[in-house]
């Protein structure tokens, strides 16, 4: 496909994408107070909790506008987040036409287990939210008042989110480079210590706290969802193998043309040429 063709593709997709949260948008400016007491919900949890040891714990806002900015940001955040099922899709979509026809099939494989993934990361980062602020606002001094502004308390909780539910996509991505053919199950095992060791590096470095605890629960799931893309990839592998032990014609490319036997008779020029020398000569 031409280069043009390409970028055609990408802003035809990204304005389905870009409709797509718009609408979900609107959908998060209208039931904003619902929404709004969903997300403040672990941090008045967290406060009852708190209050307990003498600790003020209280989410402010500052200024004239912020009011207005923050239903801006919840109803965006709640767009991107409905209109997930539709950008994951388009972003798969544009990557299938460079793979083979058999590999297509896999784009709606990938959908369909991406955007309950990115939404159980989601989940987690909603449940891991409280330990990471108990742990934070615990070093409060006692007898001052920890006035958190509303905006920074929902950067931390989209940031928290945003990183649990792209770590949920890991094992997504991975099956589906096994699915292209780019990466075997043989090669993710005899890199299972790198792996092991990048996801606590990615977990360290992502999570807003940094602390152990929550690097743990990032880290914990994200292990055990990479086992089972693991084993996932190593029975895509076999079945690949039996497939094409069965038929070496199958993992050719659509545009690759097949081999020729030259052992059959008929298979070549020279024999088909043969009669008619025949003739001449006679």
């Amino acid at each position: 496909m031409p280069l043009a063709d390409h970028l055609r593709e990408l802003r035809r997709r990204l304005l389905i994408a870009g409709l797509a949260i718009v609408v979900g948008a609107v959908v998060g400016w209208i039931l904003y107070p619902q929404i709004f007491e969903f997300i403040r919900g672990p941090f008045d949890d967290l406060q009852a909790a708190v209050a307990d040891q003498g600790l003020d714990v209280r989410l402010t806002l500052t200024g004239i506008t912020d009011p207005f900015v923050l239903q801006l940001k919840v109803a965006a955040v709640t767009g991107l987040v409905l209109a997930s099922p539709i950008w994951i899709y388009q972003l798969w979509g544009f990557v299938t036409p460079g793979l083979h026809r058999n590999e297509r099939r896999w784009a709606l494989g990938f959908t369909a287990a991406a955007v309950p993934l990115f939404l159980l990361g989601v989940w987690v980062s909603y449940w891991v939210l409280p330990q990471g602020l108990s742990l934070l606002l615990g070093f409060t001094p006692e007898g001052v008042s920890n006035l958190v502004a509303v905006d920074r308390y929902l950067s931390f909780l989209l940031r928290l989110a945003l990183v649990f539910g792209i770590a949920f996509l890991l094992p997504v991505f991975v099956v589906g480079l096994n699915a292209a053919g780019v990466l075997s199950a043989g090669t993710l095992a005899r890199w299972w210590r790198i792996l092991i060791f990048g996801v606590f590096v990615f977990a360290a470095v992502a999570t807003p706290t940094g602390d152990p605890l929550t690097m743990s629960l990032l880290a914990g799931p994200m292990l055990v969802l990479l086992a089972i893309s693991l084993g996932v990839a190593a029975l895509n592998d076999r079945r690949r193998a039996r497939r094409d032990a069965a038929d070496p014609l199958h993992q050719l490319s659509d545009d690759e043309a097949s081999p020729l036997d030259l052992d059959q008779p008929g298979s070549t020029g020279d024999d088909a040429e043969e009669p008619e020398r025949r003739g001449h000569d006679d």
